[in-house]
């Protein structure tokens, strides 16, 4: 398949600059899978397609502040760091700006208590680093990080919690997972009364998201691996809403992909724990193991993330509620409004 399969024309003012005032006040645009048949809502409104007995299942990922200004110590020459992956022993993967200035040996300082030293080198700016501090690195880069917006977020961001969702819990992600961050405690409290389980998987979103695909051939492309952990306790619940004939609906692709991860693992058997590193790459002709249906944002044309929901839905269906997304100005990417797929 043709990359150029997953294109299309957005304009640049439908992407979402800033989060709306209220998390659940977004919009949302409904697709049934089966029919095509495309309805406009707001967020709220997603307690009409849930049902007793599904199971909602997010992604308690937590976004760091992963995103250092410092100089290159030789030079005084600006540099910029994206922390992606801990790797231990303070070492990071990180993209890094200018990737030409920074080679093996540089020393990039930023402040008095925090220095890194390039290793080693990558493609496309990719370096590992190794960090030397004084005192305890995450408290130190909660004081000097800020948040990772994706580059087509110009506006500034006033609160940080904001790039984070209320039920965000393991630190470790360059980006939010963003089909969550419409949710808000009451809201989810009414999902519970409803009669709908929450489980939680975590997914630490990684360098896959800021890279764009770069091949002309859907199946050249390779994931970056990201970690994930589906704990017990959820693949508890997974079971038994199989079991009782209940939906499993993934909020996000990080879920999706977390959940698809583990059925492969656990094929015709019962789902167990598991955790590690996963670079599922789901793209249509791909079938689903657990997910039934899926909440998630709008994407950027020509992504991994459009054709994992083309793999649900049908990639004429996608492209026609993305087409209908735009001429009804829906807000785009990760401030941006929300799509079930159901």
């Amino acid at each position: 398949m043709n990359v150029d399969l997953y294109d299309f024309e957005l304009p640049e003012e439908l992407i979402a600059q800033t989060p709306l005032a209220e998390r659940s006040a977004s919009r949302l645009l409904t697709l049934n899978k089966q029919t095509g048949e495309i309805r406009h809502h707001t967020f709220s409104d997603i307690l009409n397609y849930l049902q007793p007995g599904d199971t909602l299942v997010l992604n308690d990922t937590r976004v760091i502040p992963a995103r250092l200004f410092g100089i290159k110590e030789d030079t005084g020459a600006k540099a910029e760091v994206l922390l992606l992956k801990n790797l231990g022993d303070d070492r990071w993967e990180a993209l890094v700006k200018p990737g030409k200035k920074l080679k093996s040996g540089a020393v990039i300082v930023f402040s008095e208590e925090l220095r890194a030293t390039v290793e080693s080198e990558g493609e496309m700016g990719g370096r590992i680093l190794r960090f030397t501090y004084e005192g305890i690195f995450n408290e130190i880069l909660d004081r000097l990080g800020q948040m990772p917006l994706p580059p087509y977020i110009k506006e500034k961001l006033d609160d940080r919690e904001r790039y984070q969702t209320v039920y965000s819990k393991h630190e470790g992600s360059a980006a939010a997972p963003t089909a969550g961050l419409h949710f808000t405690e009451d809201l989810l409290e009414q999902v519970r009364a409803k009669g709908v389980t929450l489980a939680f998987v975590t997914l630490h979103v990684g360098l896959g998201t800021f890279r764009p695909m770069s091949v002309d051939r859907v199946e050249d492309h390779v994931m970056h691996e990201e970690y994930f952990v589906l704990p017990q306790e959820t693949a508890d619940v997974l079971n038994e809403t199989k079991a009782r004939g209940g939906r499993v609906v993934a909020v996000g692709t990080t879920s999706a992909r977390t959940l698809e991860t583990v059925a492969q693992q656990c094929g015709d058997g019962p789902i167990v724990k598991s955790s590690g590193w996963t670079g599922i790459f789901i793209y249509p002709g791909y079938r689903f193991g657990l997910v039934d249906a899926l909440l998630t944002n709008f994407h950027l044309p020509k992504s991994t993330l459009v054709m994992l929901v083309s793999a649900l839905a049908g990639r004429e269906r996608i492209i026609s509620a993305y087409q209908e997304a735009i001429d009804q100005r829906y807000r785009f990417f990760s401030f941006g409004d929300a799509m079930f797929i159901y």
